[in-house]
């Protein structure tokens, strides 16, 4: 199995994208440390799913806008599981509305969860991979953050920013032998984009005619994650259909 012996830390995983990256990575041998905050009621079934699998799990309950939570979480992922090997970067809400209706705490929260938690994370797990030389990081940001899109101001430049991050912390760490890369889906099949299935006209712009599945981003996550891409980092890969060619 590809990361047999590896240990993963996934935010945002009790459900939808995060989830089936969980479990994904899970399949091809890691130990996977469930980070959520909303939802721990489907964080113990994603724990419960990658047990069966024969792997080890754990869930923590944080939320990685929060500095000093984001922190403690790597503490107990660390006391718990061990030193992690992969950080994927998931957790992420959104808060649409249009720019005359938008208050100041939808934009704050939005970027809090999708900007400030991947900081949080990679700030805090950084350490472990730095001192031994060797970490993949995966961030999931957005094809909003690339072109943009009416009613998500907040998400857009917040998924924007995950991907200047993600560059930079490529940079950074790449002389450690630590990559970091950068997934921007499109139109996903989740709890968040349900509403979207039926009436998206934006689906007609889709070159494949169809919106993706939580499946085919976690495949590439893995695949960031293994060392088939080991000569990788710092690069945004869309995964949209052709959404935004």
């Amino acid at each position: 199995m590809q990361l047999e012996k590896q240990i993963a830390i996934v935010t945002g995983a009790a459900r939808g994208i995060g989830r089936a990256i969980a479990l994904e990575l899970a399949a091809r041998g890691a130990d996977i440390a469930v980070i959520d905050y909303c939802a721990p009621e489907d964080a113990a079934g994603t724990v419960a799913e990658i047990e069966a699998l024969g792997r080890r799990a754990c869930f923590v309950a944080c939320d990685v806008s929060d500095f000093d939570a984001a922190k403690a979480a790597v503490k107990a992922v660390r006391e718990g599981l061990g030193d992690p090997d992969i950080l994927i970067n998931n957790a992420g809400i959104t808060r649409d509305r249009l720019l005359p209706l938008m208050k100041q705490a939808d934009f704050d929260s939005v970027i809090g969860v999708n900007l400030r938690g991947t900081f949080n994370m990679i700030k805090h797990v950084s350490p472990v991979f730095l001192s031994r030389r060797t970490g993949k990081i995966v961030n999931i940001s957005s094809v909003s953050g690339l072109m943009g899109n009416p009613g998500q101001i907040n998400y857009s430049a917040s998924k924007a920013g995950v991907i200047g991050l993600t560059k930079s912390v490529a940079k950074e760490l790449a002389a450690r032998n630590v990559r970091c890369n950068a997934i921007a889906p499109g139109f996903i099949e989740t709890a968040m984009t349900a509403e979207l299935a039926e009436t998206n006209p934006l689906i007609d712009n889709i070159p494949l005619r169809r919106m993706g599945k939580p499946e085919d981003v976690a495949k590439l996550a893995a695949f960031l994650a293994s060392d088939d891409a080991s000569y990788i980092t710092g690069e945004v890969i869309r995964i949209d259909g052709g959404l935004a060619m």
